[in-house]
């Protein structure tokens, strides 16, 4: 295929140039591995499961163990994670303190 050509994306639902999917699919296979504190490969839209009591700094708040954390997405650090959890903003926790759910 020459570089002008354009492929459709499923997952995105966009058409592409050749040579950027080719870079995309680089990148991921490049993404480190995100494991959870028993071993389980992470992946972005997991739940998981705290199991470990975290005072969330600047919120005032503690989370407890066994609080479950939906909808995660992976940050490209190996052992950090990006989520949402009720009146917490711009929460990241460390893998090792989940466990997938």
């Amino acid at each position: 295929m020459a570089d002008d050509d354009y492929v459709y994306d499923e997952a995105s639902g966009e058409w592409l140039s050749v040579s950027d999917v080719a870079a995309r699919n680089a990148a991921e296979a490049a993404a480190p591995e995100v494991r959870d504190a028993v071993g389980n490969l992470l992946a972005d839209g997991d739940s998981v499961v705290l199991v470990k009591d975290l005072n969330v700094k600047g919120a005032g708040q503690t989370l407890k163990v066994g609080t479950v954390i939906k909808s995660i997405r992976l940050t490209g650090d190996a052992q950090e994670i990006d989520c949402r959890h009720a009146g917490i903003k711009g929460l990241v926790l460390r893998a090792e303190f989940v466990r997938k759910r």
